[in-house]
């Protein structure tokens, strides 16, 4: 949504009382699409006058500006899946989906800080750090290619899954030294929010992957990294948390070139001997 966007740019200059409003915002697009000024204002324990102004800090013509651009982007909102299953088949399915998964990549990628993506790179090269990688349910596919990826160019790269007890002993055992990715979207995964909370109590280092800087998972992380997650069907998308991916990946293989080429040249070597793989 256009407006998560916004309100992730300007989250170091709101005000406590402009925060609660984009809180409600992101959580009540409804409310925002179809109720007034005074609606939002009394959701979100504030003002008329708050409201007004949240919404030219972010680039509006006032609250109409708003409430119009939270309209046109219901139809894209991250909505449970229950909800979005009962909307009306896409006409041309291959186009529509084609247009997401391109808006998807290219507003993930556009939106990553030059500054921010080179400590999250450093962090993941350093050999004197262990990496764990923290999933949702519904982003665990990618963060098991993100550790795949990152294992196969350096040690110490590890999912953090398992059950309760499993998650909660190594959260509890992770060092200060640590490096700890979580990757999820709204509706953000209770586990994965108190499980991130418990590394950065432990002084780990914390990067979150998600959809927007008021996410929970912002709130414990050294830095953020901001994904679109539009869906064109009832489920979200995963496509440019992937990329995302793909960009760190590709980063510390530039930083490990000497480390990472021997790692690799021994693995072809493995699966040449073995006949692992077949070209064709």
């Amino acid at each position: 949504m256009e407006v998560a966007e916004r309100i992730g740019k300007a989250n170091t200059s709101l005000t406590p009382a402009e925060r609660r409003v984009a809180e409600v915002v992101l959580e009540q697009p409804q409310l925002v699409a179809f109720g007034t000024v005074a609606d939002l204002a009394d959701a979100a324990s504030s003002g008329a006058a708050t409201v007004v102004r949240l919404a030219t800090k972010l680039g509006y013509d006032g609250f109409t500006g708003l409430q119009t651009s939270v309209q046109h982007a219901l139809a894209r909102q991250l909505r449970p899946a229950a909800e979005r299953i009962r909307e009306p088949a896409a006409t041309d399915a291959i186009g529509r989906h084609l247009q997401l998964e391109l808006d998807n990549v290219a507003t993930t990628l556009r939106a990553l800080d030059g500054d921010a993506l080179a400590e999250v790179v450093a962090a993941l090269s350093a050999s004197d750090r262990r990496v764990f990688v923290l999933s949702g349910d519904a982003s665990l596919g990618v963060a098991r290619q993100l550790v795949s990826d990152l294992h196969a160019l350096r040690d110490d790269v590890q999912l953090l899954e398992g059950n309760d007890v499993a998650v909660r002993r190594s959260a509890a055992l992770l060092r200060e030294s640590d490096v700890v990715v979580t990757i999820d979207v709204r509706r953000y995964d209770r586990w994965v929010v108190e499980t991130a909370a418990t590394a950065h109590a432990s002084g780990a280092w914390c990067v979150a992957i998600t959809d927007s800087l008021l996410s929970p998972l912002a709130a414990v992380a050294r830095r953020t990294l901001i994904v679109a997650a539009a869906g064109g069907g009832p489920f979200d998308s995963h496509v440019g948390t992937l990329a995302l991916a793909n960009v760190l990946v590709a980063g510390v293989a530039d930083g490990l070139r000497a480390v990472a080429t021997d790692r690799l040249d021994r693995a072809e070597s493995a699966w040449q001997a073995g006949g692992a793989l077949k070209d064709r």
